[in-house]
């Protein structure tokens, strides 16, 4: 989106943990170096690169833009999940929200929690965007109620995978897809435990995951929370009606495109599901995806952002 009108420079940090020193110090410079050649930094996540690239900014006189993912500004303890948790790394997210020009947030929720945190110069929310022209709708819809996550330990309670699973023993005569990698051993497990009418995919390609959009009539994500849920509006845009929790941002995007149900609430989401199949309502939230999370409106609020700095 920004290489559409900004030349931009790239700095690459990886998602892994810090490496050796040399290469710490390597990263340090290219972020110095990369500040000192520009007008803005636009970093995603507020993690030690922004931290690096907000205080650069600073020192060099030039302008800093950092989106929160959400991560950053979680403070769940009950599932031992948000960087506030990390007494050093909360003081590194203090610091970014405050000393940044622009903090971008993609919910209205995500805006809160970190107004919760710290208080910001300036802060604007601005949507995740997709790219609504390849999630389309294509082809007939079937009685598939679809969730995509990594599976993993710790998902099975952040991602509500035993609340998808359990609805589908209630449903036996609906298809349930779980689609996505194995990050540990937890998904023989959770095969062996499953029902027949569940299904686990691993796809092997982008194609695959596009492919279940469309076949699916109805999308879950049944997470302890999410502070935007980004394959719930891929999902969405394909023409999936949505069965959300009432956490986080869920209810803020599906708006009144789905159906909300209790974290954890087995017979509730059994029962959404069973009325989301044969309501009719995908081409609603098609209509919401296409209107508020596009790409296209993403792109446009930036510019917006980045002129007035």
């Amino acid at each position: 989106m920004l290489q559409v009108d900004y030349p931009v420079r790239e700095v690459i940090t990886g998602g892994g943990p810090a490496g050796s020193l040399v290469q710490r110090l390597s990263l340090g410079f290219a972020i110095f170096f990369g500040v000192l050649r520009t007008d803005i930094t636009f970093s995603w996540f507020a993690h030690n690169h922004s931290y690096l690239a907000v205080m650069a900014s600073r020192l060099l006189g030039k302008k800093s833009v950092v989106v929160i993912g959400g991560y950053e500004v979680a403070n769940e303890p009950g599932i031992g999940y948000g960087a506030i948790l990390d007494p050093e790394l909360a003081k590194r997210v203090h610091y970014i929200i405050e000393h940044a020009d622009c903090i971008l947030a993609v919910s209205e929720f995500s805006k809160g929690e970190i107004l919760a945190v710290a208080q910001p110069r300036r802060i604007e929310m601005i949507y995740n965007g997709i790219d609504t022209s390849v999630f389309s709708p294509e082809g007939e819809k079937e009685d598939v109620a679809l969730t995509v996550c990594f599976v993993s330990t710790e998902n099975i309670r952040v991602k509500g995978l035993d609340t998808f699973i359990n609805a589908a023993r209630q449903l036996p005569e609906v298809r349930f897809v779980l689609l996505g990698g194995a990050l540990d051993n937890v998904l023989k497990d959770l095969k062996q435990d499953a029902p027949r009418n569940v299904k686990f995919v691993q796809p092997s390609s982008p194609d695959e995951l596009l492919n279940w959009y469309r076949r699916a009539k109805v999308y879950c994500q049944l997470s302890y929370r999410e502070s935007f849920g980004m394959a719930l509006a891929e999902a969405m845009s394909c023409e999936c009606v949505p069965v959300v929790t009432d956490r986080g941002a869920l209810p803020e995007v599906v708006g009144d495109v789905g159906f909300v149900v209790p974290y954890g609430d087995t017979r509730a989401t059994a029962d959404a599901i069973s009325r989301a199949l044969p309501s009719g309502m995908g081409p609603a939230a098609r209509e919401r995806a296409c209107e508020i999370f596009s790409a296209e409106h993403r792109g446009q609020e930036i510019r917006r952002v980045i002129t007035t700095l």
